[in-house]
């Protein structure tokens, strides 16, 4: 495919707040840093992420939390996903508090309309459902991944699969055919194609579960990888799977380009946590489900053709950044009350070189055994500063000069230890009252499988 590109006359620099352009924003599940080509990774083929890198403005230091439904509690709330009372994945810690108001739901009442389509992972109940948080299309599976569930209330439509899935569409239950990365893309360029013809600016929000396991690969993109020793078999899928997502991509792109709204567009593409495979992580220690900096730094590429100039963006920044930076372009004022912990990032999109005072970002993997929230203080933890990353209390690294976290310097920058150290404490102190869901009993019937044995029957 050739991606076509509208030519605009640039206004780098001009004041993006309140320009109210539509969002594309795509988040994958467990792609990381390294599973990209322009990466530096040999083997793996995503010539349209490639493109997408070149033209965006990067984010190269760019954090999520460690595992899935944080990050996107994260990214809903503009706030670190404890104070949602989102600690997990499953077993109730993964629905986000009900008194959360949504970045959907501000651009919502600033008259976007918003589209989410594959994973929400943020209760699966009937009153923590998308539709009920901000988003007027809901184009969804259920529980973490297609097929999974879980004692309690996560989990998909009984015997779901990655090929022909069963997708919740606003609030019933349609049969699809095709590889479920293609169906939620498709859907979501459909949704696309509808909104632009109304002329109102729409925030489509979309995340495939892919390349999450169980790994299943359309065989196209399988048989790239498939004969290369370099891979374990595993890998091997995943990898095809990534790029079954670079196409899809690349589609939208050219979609977008063709209807001539991508001038007015931001699309952002991005991913959900560390990388979950293994053969390439950019150099970076850990991976996904650890506080090390493999386990947080994701791409972030934010493409807006003649708006945002492409280049490398090396502040300090965060999934917690986007909820402010939406409201800010969208021109919505903040509800009454929200509080939010991260910042706007359109002096970054005005001037890639602005300037940007130094902070705190806290990662804390949470998965602690029920009852156990307050003995995991140090449990897999971390602070970051622009320089420093002090993991589980007791190493520090010095990113800036050490981005493989090899040596431990924590005896040579006491003073530092001790800022970071005050800082963790007074956010542990604040964060526990906001722990809601740490004794949740969830119901005895998943709640997709009801509402699909419901429609379909049990057969």
């Amino acid at each position: 495919m050739i991606l076509v590109c509208s030519i605009v006359s640039p206004v780098f620099g001009a004041d993006l707040a309140g320009t109210r352009p539509n969002i594309v924003f795509i988040m994958p599940d467990d792609q990381g840093y390294g599973e990209i080509a322009r990466h530096g990774n040999d083997i793996i083929q995503t010539p349209h992420l490639d493109r997408l890198h070149d033209m965006s403005l990067r984010f190269i230091d760019f954090h999520v939390s460690p595992t899935c439904s944080p990050t996107r509690s994260a990214l809903m709330s503009g706030k670190h996903e404890f104070e949602n009372g989102v600690t997990h994945t499953i077993l109730e810690r993964e629905r986000m508090a009900l008194s959360t108001i949504t970045i959907a739901q501000v651009l919502q009442q600033s008259g976007y309309r918003t589209g989410i389509f594959g994973k929400w992972h943020l209760g699966d109940e009937e009153e923590y459902q998308p539709e009920r948080r901000g988003f007027d299309e809901v184009f969804i599976h259920g529980g973490g991944g297609i097929g999974q569930t879980y004692p309690g209330s996560c989990g998909d439509a009984p015997n779901n699969k990655y090929f022909d899935p069963t997708i919740l569409h606003n609030g019933t239950f349609v049969r699809t055919k095709g590889y479920c990365t293609d169906v939620f893309f498709d859907q979501a360029t459909k949704w696309i194609d509808v909104q632009r013809k109304t002329g109102k600016p729409f925030f489509a929000y979309i995340t495939p579960n892919a390349p999450h396991s169980p790994y299943h690969s359309p065989q196209d993109k399988l048989e790239l990888y498939k004969d290369n020793q370099k891979l374990r078999e595993d890998e091997q899928k995943f990898y095809g799977m990534i790029s079954n997502i670079d196409d899809n991509v690349g589609k939208l792109l050219d979609q977008l380009a063709q209807w001539g709204i991508d001038k007015n567009t931001l699309f952002i593409f991005t991913t959900d946590n560390g990388s979950a495979g293994w053969y390439y992580n950019a150099g970076m220690r850990g991976k996904k489900g650890t506080p090390y900096q493999g386990g947080t730094r994701v791409p972030m590429f934010a493409y807006w053709p003649g708006r945002l100039e492409a280049g490398e963006a090396k502040q300090l920044t965060a999934h917690i950044d986007i909820y402010r930076t939406f409201a800010e372009l969208a021109g919505a004022s903040l509800p009454d009350g929200v509080k939010l912990d991260g910042r706007s990032l359109l002096p970054i999109y005005q001037n890639k070189d602005a300037d940007w005072a130094d902070r705190f970002l806290f990662t804390h993997v949470g998965r602690w055994e029920k009852g156990k929230a307050s003995e995991s203080k140090y449990r897999q933890c971390a602070v970051r500063t622009e320089r420093f990353r002090l993991i589980n209390n007791r190493e520090l690294y010095d990113i800036l000069n050490d981005p493989g976290e090899k040596v431990n310097v924590i005896d040579k920058f006491p003073e530092e230890v001790a800022k970071m150290r005050a800082a963790y404490d007074q956010w542990w102190e604040e964060i526990l009252p906001c722990l809601i869901n740490e004794d949740a009993v969830g119901p005895e019937q998943n709640p997709f499988r009801v509402r699909y044995w419901n429609q379909f029957g049990r057969n």
